[in-house]
């Protein structure tokens, strides 16, 4: 068994302000300024970035642009609109930043002298943009907008909304799926890409009658498209498979000229599973992306992809890395890529060698987000457990780590915290697992303190170092609670075997690492109280609750179950993404029905006997809401004492900051009900 103590990040917190004063809870939690993803400026001295602040009387946030010195100093506010700011992007010759804005009443993309002066619209389309890119030389953008497919003009796409609005019928018809995709009923629209000239003109589509989405969703954005060196095209990414999309993971990238005077050309038809995240060198000689290589997998690795523009053979960099890239930043002298990918509990920032393919850790701590080349450095946003993110910059060979911001430094101060170390155990199979334990604040290791196990989705996913604001450790630790987190076989950041031997094993590998990984945590800190633990968890976490129900019996005080499945079977009938059950069950319910009864939590009703609450959102259309009401039917027939709580305007995440202090303020009550008497 090994430890590895956390690395703290500075945060120039001042002398004077270094005495916590309270323990932190889900207002400290909610109010912490939010601080977003690095754009430097092209001589490199700059930095303009998203900062979201906490407006609790609207129950929502607001998103505003500053800009700080790469250098270092106080960060400054450029924009002050009540209105929604984000995505900043600078000119070609630094003078100023696009971004798009919401203060016209529609989403658009406005400029701002970056020395002083107003705000100006540069786009006024009847359409929100949903994302941009600028071109090169600045003259060009590139917009998302949400388009019917069949319609040759914008304003067909409006009168046909209008039309639907006026209309006194609410019904619906659907020839095929989607009909709905994680927390939105598909309407008949996509996401298309228009070039617009900056000065002005006509929007030209570049996608006529694709009936697919770009940028991806719901989680795509200007990542996934690029003007070519020369401007003369875009090469973005999409998956146009028809009917068999929800099945499908066959995402290609295409190329379509701006003019719109060609159709879109797939440059890599070849491949049948996911490319994506196309990205010039500086010189405009190489294009990279990012592949997988196994159709019908969302959880595959990524491979760094290399192609001589325009007509190369691709070729993959980096292929002995057991790591999954996740984005291409690349520097200067076109020599070096930079991407951050999760990484034995962390998520680290590498620099990836171009012409040999080495690969070498810049900074491993934390959760690195957002890299940029900033001259002669590197900027990068990083969050751990004791802090939210702020902006740093480094060296490229990872030495001179300092932040330049420090918004949450009062906050933090005035706040008591867990410290976090990490352990090693042997797993499934005697194979090494990694798992996160926080000590409760105001430590003493003389008394005993509950447990909360917290168990992380996914299941390809990982509870890593980094500050949380759905499932943060500190809101557990602040209540006196000692925290567990296991990141068990199918986590990420671990190897690719590691994540691939999730498949038809949902309820196998993970349940013997949670089990061995609580035992080595009791049996290591005499401190934790064995006899009163609480396990949590939600999506794949809140699976794994309702399966501990019927299969670790006994074992712990409470349970608390957010979105989970409680029937597998059902479940694959009720979600969207099929692409995800089919493989993880190893096939449809009709093919293997046996993938699916096997890790069927609903078989096992019967063992059931630990207090559990229960918590789903109405929105959440990747596990629905009659899996958590099923979960709450059958604890309450057979008497378990439970409890419901339920969302109707949330979906697979609790966002809004209201709903999410009802979710703390009830699960702690839960915990301590069952742990506190």
């Amino acid at each position: 068994m090994r430890r590895l103590m956390l690395v703290l990040i500075p945060l120039l917190l001042a002398p004077a302000a270094a005495r916590a004063q309270h323990p932190f809870n889900v207002r400290d939690l909610v109010a912490m300024d939010r601080v977003g993803a690095p754009a430097v400026s092209p001589d490199g001295r700059s930095i303009v970035f998203t900062l979201s602040t906490l407006d609790l009387d609207a129950n929502r946030r607001r998103s505003d642009l500053w800009i700080v010195d790469t250098a270092g100093g106080a960060p400054r506010r450029f924009t002050a609109d009540p209105a929604t700011e984000v995505s900043p992007v600078w000119s070609p010759d630094g003078g100023s930043i696009f971004f798009l804005s919401s203060r016209s009443g529609s989403m658009q993309v406005w400029r701002q002298p970056v020395a002083g002066g107003e705000a100006v619209a540069v786009t006024a389309l009847p359409l929100d943009v949903g994302s941009f890119v600028l071109s090169p030389d600045g003259r060009m953008l590139a917009v998302s907008l949400e388009v019917f497919p069949d319609c040759a003009t914008l304003d067909c796409t409006t009168t046909r909304l209008k039309a639907r609005e006026e209309s006194k019928a609410s019904g619906r018809i659907f020839d095929h799926l989607f009909i709905r995709h994680w927390d939105t009923w598909a309407d008949g629209r996509r996401s298309h890409l228009f070039v617009v000239p900056v000065a002005g003109g006509a929007p030209v589509e570049l996608m006529p009658g694709m009936d697919a989405d770009t940028p991806s969703k719901p989680f795509g954005g200007s990542e996934e498209y690029a003007f070519t060196p020369d401007g003369r095209a875009v090469v973005f990414t999409a998956r146009d498979a028809g009917p068999a999309e929800p099945w499908s993971t066959n995402f290609d990238l295409y190329m379509a000229p701006v003019d719109g005077s060609a159709k879109p050309r797939d440059l890599t038809a070849a491949n049948k599973a996911w490319d994506t995240t196309p990205s010039f060198s500086p010189d405009g000689k190489t294009l990279a992306y990012l592949a997988m290589t196994r159709p019908g997998y969302e959880s595959d690795k990524f491979h760094l992809v290399l192609m001589s523009w325009p007509d190369g053979a691709p070729r993959a960099l980096a292929t002995d890395w057991d790591r999954s890239p996740g984005g291409i930043v690349w520097s200067a002298d076109g020599r070096t890529i930079y991407t951050t990918s999760p990484n034995l509990g962390q998520t680290s920032l590498f620099a990836i060698d171009v012409a040999t393919g080495r690969v070498r850790t810049v900074v491993e701590a934390g959760h690195v987000t957002g890299p940029a080349v900033a001259g002669d450095r590197l900027a990068v946003a990083i969050d751990d457990f004791r802090h939210p993110a702020e902006l740093h910059t480094v060296a490229p060979d990872g030495s001179g780590l300092r932040a330049i911001t420090a918004f949450n430094a009062s906050r933090l101060a005035q706040v008591k915290l867990g410290e976090a170390e990490q352990m090693t155990f042997k797993g499934w199979n005697d194979e090494t697992v990694y798992a996160w334990i926080v000590k409760p604040i105001d430590f003493d290791p003389s008394k005993k303190y509950p447990v909360a196990f917290l168990i992380h989705g996914g299941p390809q996913g990982s509870f890593s170092n980094n500050f949380h604001y759905r499932w943060n450790a500190q809101t557990y630790t602040a209540a006196g609670y000692a925290v567990v987190m296991v990141d068990f076989h199918g986590s990420t950041g671990y190897g690719q075997a590691f994540t691939d031997s999730i498949g038809g094993d949902w309820g196998g590998k993970p349940l013997v690492d949670l089990r061995k990984g609580l035992g080595a945590a009791l049996a290591r800190y005499s401190w934790m109280d064995g006899g009163n633990v609480c396990a949590l968890g939600a999506s794949f976490g809140a699976y794994m609750i309702n399966w501990i129900e019927g299969n670790w019996p006994d074992r712990f005080k409470c349970l608390v179950s957010h979105d989970g499945n409680l029937d597998e079977q059902f479940a694959y009938y009720a979600t969207e993404e099929l692409w995800f059950p089919e493989w993880d069950h190893r096939g449809t319910p009709w093919t293997n029905p046996e993938g699916y009864t096997k890790q069927n939590p609903i078989e096992f009703v019967k063992n059931w006997k630990t207090p559990m609450l229960v918590v789903h959102g109405g929105h959440d259309y990747r596990i629905v809401d009659a899996q958590g009401i099923a979960v709450f039917t059958a604890l309450q027939r057979r008497g378990i004492p439970s409890r419901f709580l339920y969302f109707p305007d949330e979906s697979h995440w609790v966002l809004k900051p209201a709903n999410s202090i009802l979710w703390h303020d009830t699960v702690l009550a839960w915990l301590d009900r069952w742990t506190k008497k």
